[in-house]
């Protein structure tokens, strides 16, 4: 197994067409305007406090292709209905109080969704193949079914951060074995979230794949 770039891992073997892509979405794109304005006051109170410029915020979602077979992993809120099979769910947890997961509106929804589709995956930004390494594609396949349960928008752990859609994909990258705390959002963008799930990944991920950000 080779390393082209930074963010590119190439097996040498290259019969299996596996890839692990990851789309950067801008938060809020496609007409979803109060989740655009929430994020656009969030990100300026966080600035604020950390004394700093603030930053274009995005969502990130993966996409995995294995074994002929293609699955869209993202974490999506609110959940839209009950028909939650149909869209490949694995988990549904609770928007700021676990007391509030009875109602949908406070329900997040995190999908593996065999040919499944990306909402405004048009507006992405940036769509970089992070692998085609198939250790890579089947073991973030796998860590879906182990993705915790945890409250969105409270801090989790040692971590700085809350626990976002965007700790969803860092954790899946961490355990599978991806260096995930190498990738960013382009443009000096932010992806809120995105260390508490490599914080939470690295606590679950098995000592192999940790060590796996060298060998596949």
């Amino acid at each position: 197994m080779s390393q082209l770039s930074d963010s590119v891992f190439v097996d040498d073997l290259g019969a299996d067409p596996s890839r692990v892509i990851v789309h950067w979405i801008p938060l809020g794109a496609g007409g979803a305007a109060a989740v655009r304005v929430s994020g656009r006051i969030y990100e300026a109170v966080r600035s604020l406090i950390e004394r700093r410029r603030p930053c274009d915020l995005y969502h990130a979602a993966l996409e995995v292709y294995l074994e002929g077979e293609r699955f869209v992993i993202e974490n999506a809120w609110p959940s839209p209905d009950g028909n939650i099979a149909a869209r490949g769910v694995v988990l549904e947890g609770p928007v700021w109080s676990p007391r509030l997961c009875r109602l949908r509106t406070f329900r997040y929804e995190v999908r593996c969704w065999k040919d499944g589709t990306i909402p405004d995956i048009d507006h992405a930004v940036a769509s970089p193949i992070l692998s085609n390494s198939p250790n890579h594609a089947r073991r973030i396949v796998e860590a879906a079914d182990t993705i915790p349960r945890l409250t969105w928008g409270r801090k989790v752990g040692i971590a700085a951060e809350m626990w976002t859609s965007n700790s969803v994909v860092s954790y899946l990258l961490t355990t599978s074995g991806l260096p995930a705390a190498g990738y960013r959002p382009p443009n000096g963008g932010r992806a809120p979230g995105w260390d508490a799930g490599i914080c939470v990944g690295r606590d679950r991920a098995p000592a192999r794949t940790l060590m796996g950000s060298i060998e596949p």
